[in-house]
Order: C-alpha cells, then sequence, then structure tokens
C-alpha cells in the first residue's frame, strides 16, 4: 500500500486499521486470539497504521483493545505505527448503548494514561498520542506542554487532538507542533472540511475516522437491519433506522454509479472519494473480516480526477441526506482523580 505523510514526519500507509470494533460498538467482543489473527492479516495486506484507545473495552475489561493490538503487533512492532488516546472515560451509569463521555486530561492523569497505554501495548513508546476528546476544564496549552515533556522523554513521537476545532488546534499548536487531528469526516458527515486550510497552513494531517458512516455507505444494510441494543451503538445510529435509509437512496445511488464507473465497491469509492481531496488525508474504516480488510486496502489504488470528486461534492451539496451519528454525548468534567 502506497505511504502518506501525516505532519512533517510520520510515514502511515494510505489507509489505517481502526481497531475499535473488535471489543467496543459493534456487538459481542471477537474473541481476542481471532481479533490478533485479523490484525496481523492486515499488516500482510499492507497496513500499517493501528488506531486503538484505552477505553476501547469492555465493563469487564475496559482496557482490552489496547492489550489485544500490543499483543498482535509485537512481533512486527518497528514496522508499523500505533496510535492510542487519552482523555476520556465512560459513564457506564447512563442507561445508553453509546455511554455519555467524562474528559479529564489533566496532567497527572495523562501520566497515568500514557504509562498505562505504554504496558498494555507492550511497547516504549507511541508512535502518535491523541487527546480523545477536548476538555474543557483544562487549556490546550497545558495539555500540550505534557506531550512536549512526553516526546523529549521518547514515550511518544507525535501528538495530536481528535474532535479538533480550529482555535484549541492553533493554541496547542504554537506550544508543541500537533501531527495529526482524528475527526469524524465520510460522505455523510463533512462539517470538517472548514477546517482544512487550517490545516493546510500548520501542516497537520488528518486521520479520518468512520469514513463510511459507521458501515453505511457499504450499502450492505438496508430495512429492518437489527443491531443488538445493549452492545452495538448502531442500534441507535439515526442513518440506519428505515426512515433514513429510504431518505439516503439517492446518495447509495450515486456511490453505486461510481463504483460501477470505477469497477470498485461503494465502499471502495467513499474512501477514495476522500484520499483524491487531499495528500493528508487517511482514513481509518474498522473491520473484523478479512475480505473487508483487503476490499478497503484497494481503495487506495482508486484514483478519482478532480473533476470525479467535484461532481461527487456538488451532487452531496444538494442532497436531503439523514441525520448520521454524531458521536457520545460529553456529559461532564472530571475534577478527582480517575479510577
Amino acid at each position: 500500500m502506497e505511504k502518506r505523510i501525516l505532519g512533517n514526519h510520520l510515514s502511515v500507509s494510505a489507509i489505517g486499521l481502526g481497531c475499535m470494533g473488535f471489543s467496543h460498538a459493534y456487538g459481542p467482543p471477537m474473541e481476542s486470539k481471532k481479533a490478533i489473527e485479523v490484525i496481523r492479516r492486515a499488516f500482510d495486506c499492507g497496513y500499517t497504521f493501528f488506531d486503538t484507545a484505552e477505553v476501547y473495552g469492555t465493563e469487564e475489561d475496559p482496557h482490552i483493545n489496547e492489550r489485544i493490538v500490543g499483543e498482535a503487533l509485537k512481533p512486527i512492532r518497528n514496522h508499523v505505527q500505533i496510535v492510542t488516546k487519552f482523555g476520556v472515560h465512560f459513564d457506564r451509569s447512563d442507561a445508553q448503548v453509546n455511554h455519555s463521555l467524562i474528559t479529564n486530561s489533566r496532567p497527572e492523569e495523562i501520566r497515568k494514561s500514557v504509562e498505562g497505554s505504554l504496558r498494555r501495548l507492550q511497547t516504549d513508546y507511541i508512535d502518535l498520542y491523541f487527546q480523545h476528546r477536548i476538555d474543557p476544564a483544562v487549556e490546550p496549552e497545558m495539555v500540550a506542554g505534557v506531550m512536549q515533556d512526553l516526546i523529549k522523554e521518547g514515550k511518544i513521537l507525535h501528538w495530536g487532538i481528535s474532535e479538533a476545532n480550529e482555535e484549541y488546534l492553533r493554541r496547542a499548536n504554537a506550544v508543541c507542533k500537533v501531527t495529526a487531528v482524528e475527526n469524524r469526516y465520510s460522505m455523510m458527515a463533512r462539517h470538517y472540511e472548514s477546517l482544512f486550510p487550517v490545516l493546510e497552513e500548520l501542516q497537520i494531517g488528518f486521520v479520518a475516522f468512520s469514513p463510511m458512516a459507521n458501515g453505511f455507505l457499504t450499502g450492505a444494510y438496508g430495512k429492518g437491519t437489527q443491531f443488538d441494543k445493549k452492545l452495538d451503538y448502531r442500534s441507535s445510529m439515526p442513518q440506519f433506522t428505515d426512515e433514513a435509509v429510504e431518505q439516503n437512496q439517492a446518495l447509495l445511488h450515486l456511490l453505486c454509479h461510481m463504483a460501477e464507473k470505477k469497477e470498485a465497491t461503494p465502499a471502495q469509492i467513499s474512501m477514495a472519494w476522500m484520499l483524491c481531496k487531499k495528500p493528508w488525508i487517511v482514513p481509518i474504516p474498522g473491520t473484523r473480516k478479512t475480505e473487508r480488510l483487503i476490499e478497503n486496502a484497494k481503495a487506495a489504488e482508486i484514483k478519482l480526477s478532480p473533476e470525479e470528486v467535484k461532481e461527487l461534492d456538488e451532487a452531496l451539496d444538494h442532497m436531503q441526506l439523514s441525520a448520521v451519528f454524531g458521536g457520545s454525548k460529553i456529559v461532564k468534567t472530571e475534577t478527582g482523580a480517575r479510577d
């Protein structure tokens, strides 16, 4: 797979693997041994960029995702880039399948997080360390100062911010150079395109999570699709309701038309569209299936002309799409020590 550069120096595969779904948010957790096999198969397919977080776990084992990723990548550690995140945990007292988030980016908590992640990932350093969500109680300069110290100590090589906005990003970047933002981005969620000029100005990369709108853009989910209401976030995502499926038919037809033209799949077109927009965008789709790993990887080989990208953008601009999942709600900032 071709490589892309995030920021000034971080070289990664053009498409990364989002590992969250192995243990969190997409139904019952996958057996760890099988998840490890899928991750290693991804490396064989050309993936080198693997995304996890300290909170991508289960109620019984909150940190299992990092352990899975660490075990899978241990034999090939020097050939891959590991991404993990700090700064949130779930409010498991609520009744929602997608539990609300509690933020905590206090310096002492970041220190606890990085040490825990290094241990679970079985590594001496983290290639890219993201603040998982902005903490309104902690100034960006303070967070960036901790990142600067961690880089000097060799515990992280690069850092970034997930769901970043322009003001926070500029203030943080002025203290310690930001390598990438990791924001939601897909044909159904384009609001962060307004940030693109800032990213180009500051030479910051864009890691796109949920690039297929949580799988909706694959076209694999029609009316009547049921998801586990206790373990699968898609059970409460607005784009999967029967009404939304009907409302979004024009979008699916658009994808299918371009897919036929390019001898590709709708999923591949949904990622090729963003890959061909900017050379510093890297989508990180998740999957548990080897055949999807291969399909997603081949999206990097599909070339859309500037005219074709513009054609898709203009069509999207004039579509009345359904609501799309916008992420778990942040309910409060934690001021005390974490569990």
